[in-house]
């Protein structure tokens, strides 16, 4: 089966980790081999959480600089920081909405445009799906729900070997029951509102 690399790049409380977790439920659902590895950073200061999942036969979880496949960004400026995991051939879907750091806060540092860094992006890509999740995650009941917004999109993009329905079930199966409906219609959001901001 073909190998299928993804990156997930955010900033700690975004909920890259349940994100991931659906993915490889729905890895599983759908019977596709899934290895996954974490890089937990400072997540409780709102710092980077990485996660890297390899979709088919593969015999590691470590994705090197530029072999994404896909890079999925919760947070603009962290899809650029991980921009040298990908290639010209990667796909990359990210949230626009910024949540600047602490630095940003007290004028110690300066957030980039955002403009600037979808092209940035662009130039080194292969195709870029740039959009408001945040908006889209408030509409679903709840910002915390950007990251199942995000996943929305990623299987809107069409590059990884499962379906709908089966990110779907997933969803049933890792969310709490209290959260389930919030984050079904955070997902079809997101599914819906991916289809609309494709970028060559």
């Amino acid at each position: 089966m073909e190998t299928t690399r993804l990156i997930i790049v955010a900033v700690g409380g975004q909920g890259n980790l349940l994100a991931s977790k659906v993915l490889g439920e729905a890895a599983l659902i759908s019977g596709v081999p899934v290895r996954m590895s974490e890089i937990h950073g400072m997540a409780q200061r709102g710092g980077v959480v990485e996660s890297a999942i390899v979709f088919g036969d593969a015999e590691s979880s470590i994705i090197s600089d530029g072999e994404a496949d896909i890079l999925l960004g919760f947070e603009p400026a962290e899809t650029l920081r991980a921009l040298n995991r990908c290639s010209s051939r990667t796909m990359v879907i990210t949230n626009t909405a910024p949540l600047p750091p602490f630095t940003v806060s007290i004028g110690k540092g300066e957030y980039p445009d955002v403009d600037l860094i979808k092209n940035l992006i662009r130039q080194k890509t292969g195709g870029l799906v740039a959009f408001d999740a945040m908006k889209l995650a408030r509409e679903a009941g709840s910002p915390m729900s950007v990251n199942i917004v995000l996943v929305g999109a990623l299987i809107r993009s069409e590059v990884l070997p499962f379906t709908k329905q089966d990110v779907m079930e997933a969803i049933k199966r890792r969310v709490k029951p209290a959260f389930l409906e919030m984050n079904l219609k955070a997902f079809e959001l997101g599914y819906e509102g991916a289809g609309e901001t494709v970028e060559a």
